[in-house]
């Protein structure tokens, strides 16, 4: 049983007791808990951190040689985050003859990489052949693929600009974004544009089997040749 008499005569020491359990309680609070927290702030930057660093490409060295109408040929080091252009750049740049029409200077340099600068008058002769071919150990020409992924983009530009589609060049997924154009009837324009050309005229669309006049007034304003 609690003596109030003992209480009364030790309260001073108590309400002591009461105030160090108290303040030992918020210093705890304020400086325990807090490192914590920043640790905890510190691993989701650490985290974050990572994540960059592993979503920036990887830069290799890598040796070019560079040749042809360049002022200063050579063997140069540099990396598979450069371009052809800045490999030309390295090399002292472009002479006065040179001629760049077939280079796709944008292109990512790789190892071992051999890029010849023509002069205009070889770029003249290659254009009077039938087409215009660099020698095979020419890395930096423009490919077929260079051509497509341009033509693409191309097609990409007009339908953004114009809202069209051009059903000389359109796929499949382009075709059935017009009003009434199904799979089936996308692949008969794509069979009949391989079998007989492209179309002419909008209107010439009207000869592929399936296609008649009520799809035509459908799409009439939305495609283009």
């Amino acid at each position: 049983m609690i003596n109030i008499q003992t209480i009364k005569k030790h309260k001073g020491k108590i309400f002591i007791l009461i105030f160090i359990i108290f303040t030992v309680y918020v210093i705890y609070d304020t400086y325990g808990v807090q490192p914590e927290k920043e640790k905890e702030v510190k691993e989701v930057k650490d985290v974050t951190t990572i994540e960059k660093k592993e979503e920036t490409p990887k830069e290799t060295k890598v040796l070019v040689d560079v040749k042809g109408e360049i002022n200063t040929p050579g063997v140069y080091e540099l990396t598979t985050n450069n371009t052809v252009m800045d490999a030309i750049n390295k090399a002292g740049g472009l002479t006065k003859q040179s001629d760049t029409s077939n280079i796709n200077l944008s292109k990512k340099l790789e190892d071992e990489m051999v890029i010849i600068v023509y002069s205009k008058s070889e770029i003249r002769k290659m254009e009077e052949e039938p087409k215009i071919e660099c020698l095979p150990c020419n890395n930096a020409c423009i490919t077929e693929e260079d051509e497509k992924a341009k033509l693409d983009n191309n097609e990409t530009e007009e339908a953004k600009t114009t809202g069209k589609v051009n059903i000389n060049t359109a796929d499949e997924t382009q075709l059935q974004t017009l009003d009434g154009i199904g799979e089936s009837k996308a692949k008969a324009i794509i069979e009949y544009r391989n079998k007989n050309g492209n179309f002419k005229t909008t209107e010439d669309i009207k000869n592929v089997s399936g296609i008649g006049d009520s799809v035509y007034e459908k799409i009439k304003d939305n495609i283009t040749v």
